[in-house]
């Protein structure tokens, strides 16, 4: 064991004075900050936002202080379609719509998954886990999908945006606190012989009426009226939320499936997976990711670009990225300056909690060279206008076979063998796998 002696401490000192280009990056560094300081002004000009395949340049939405942007990304792929098909402009689905019931939803979730791990002692890693996060912001595509089918879609302007569904950390704060107890709760009656069932209900109508006062009651049934693009006037009276999915998004999202690249030992390509725990909706379909390689997972995305749809896909978008500029390179900062090297594989990265999936967005466009393989691909981001591109960022295809982890795509593009895997029993990941990250930045 290396004990930090002065001797050894002052050889450190003495290596540094010896280096005068460390001076040089300390006065910059010091004053200017890390990444802006080491800023790679060649990574602009290498990735300039011009795409071969460009499938819209729709104003982007602003998930603000949330953490929604899974939902916000599956609303885009819906805005796209509905601005094209129904003729509107400045149209957004309520992402707090689906927020609402994805909280009331996630809190049943975790007083059911605390029912059935009431015989686990307190210090236990699953009920700890549970317990660490009742429920969050973030989310994963089937999870957005069973909000989906069950609630349907409003309009933004039937249930606008609130204080606490554009600046979350107050709800989750008591939302949680407020779990937390339910648990005890529950697991003190199991105890007991009580009626539990009775009891769950109880807490529920308590969660109901928490989110009702935060977020707003949702509606039920709604007017809506607007014109198109070619000022033609247009009314729905008395319609559901289910029945306007059913009008204007019309998808089959069963249609859809999430395919993911994680190159770890433990996870054979071709092989679905599921992860323990990782839901929302009781009753819904599972969680379920296909593995394939990086090669054919850009090739799915391609060809559904191609098809004229959007993607959605989550990735780490934290790593090498330049907010301000929109960038998602590489080489968007030099290191070497320091003389450091960051080395580690993506496979690395995912078994030395180095990286995970923490944002969604939605793929709108991709640059192919003239033998269809991509150089940079366009990213539709939910952080407003102000970053990027008028919020469009452009992500280098190196970035993508590093920070890339799972996209979403139609069922029709996967081929036999990818098909039979996907349908098969799925391998059960633990709850804490970084494949069940969810998407939450």
């Amino acid at each position: 064991m290396l004990e930090l002696t002065q001797e050894f401490t002052q050889s450190l000192f003495d290596t540094y004075k010896a280096t005068p280009k460390f001076g040089a990056v300390e006065n910059a560094v010091t004053k200017n900050g890390l990444l802006n300081s080491l800023e790679n002004r060649a990574s602009h000009a290498a990735n300039l936002p011009v795409f071969s395949i460009d499938l819209t340049n729709d104003p982007v939405s602003n998930q603000k202080q949330s953490g929604r942007c899974w939902m916000f990304a599956a609303l885009n792929t819906f805005r796209h379609k509905i601005l094209t098909e129904f003729k509107l402009e400045n149209f957004e689905l309520s992402q707090a719509y689906t927020f609402f019931w994805d909280k009331y939803e996630k809190s049943n979730w975790f007083l059911e998954q605390i029912i059935g791990t009431s015989d686990l002692e307190l210090g236990d890693r699953k009920l700890k886990f549970l317990l660490d996060v009742p429920q969050q912001d973030g989310g994963q595509w089937d999870m957005v999908v069973a909000l989906f089918q069950k609630y349907g879609v409003v309009p933004k302007a039937i249930y606008p945006e609130s204080i606490s569904s554009s600046a979350s950390r107050e709800l989750n704060q008591y939302l949680n606190k407020l779990l937390r107890q339910d648990a005890q709760i529950l697991r003190e009656l199991i105890k007991t012989g009580g009626d539990v069932a009775a009891k769950k209900a109880e807490l529920l109508q308590e969660v109901f009426n928490y989110l009702s006062m935060t977020l707003g009651l949702p509606p039920q049934a709604f007017e809506f009226e607007y014109r198109d693009k070619d000022n033609a006037f247009h009314k729905l009276s008395h319609v559901t939320p289910q029945a306007f999915y059913d009008q204007f998004v019309n998808l089959n999202l069963d249609d859809y499936v999430s395919v993911i690249n994680a190159p770890t030992a433990d996870k054979p390509y071709n092989q679905s997976y599921t992860v323990e725990f990782l839901g929302n909706v009781v009753g819904a379909r599972d969680v379920k990711h296909l593995n394939v390689d990086m090669e054919r997972f850009k090739q799915l995305a391609i060809e559904q670009l191609q098809a004229g749809e959007t993607v959605w896909f989550g990735c780490d978008v934290g790593q090498e990225s330049n907010r301000k500029d929109g960038l998602l390179t590489l080489d968007a900062y030099d290191f070497s300056a320091m003389d450091i090297a960051f080395t580690q594989d993506k496979a690395s990265r995912l078994d030395y909690s180095e990286s995970l999936m923490t944002h969604a967005m939605v793929l709108t466009g991709v640059d192919l060279d003239d033998t269809g393989y991509p150089l940079k691909w366009k990213v539709e981001n939910s952080w407003g206008d102000a970053v990027g591109k008028k919020g469009y960022f452009t992500a280098s295809d190196a970035w993508m076979d590093e920070y890339t982890y799972q996209i979403v795509i139609r069922k029709d593009f996967l081929n036999d063998v990818e098909l039979t895997a996907y349908d098969a029993q799925p391998i059960s990941l633990l709850p804490w796998d970084p494949m069940g990250a969810l998407a939450s930045r």
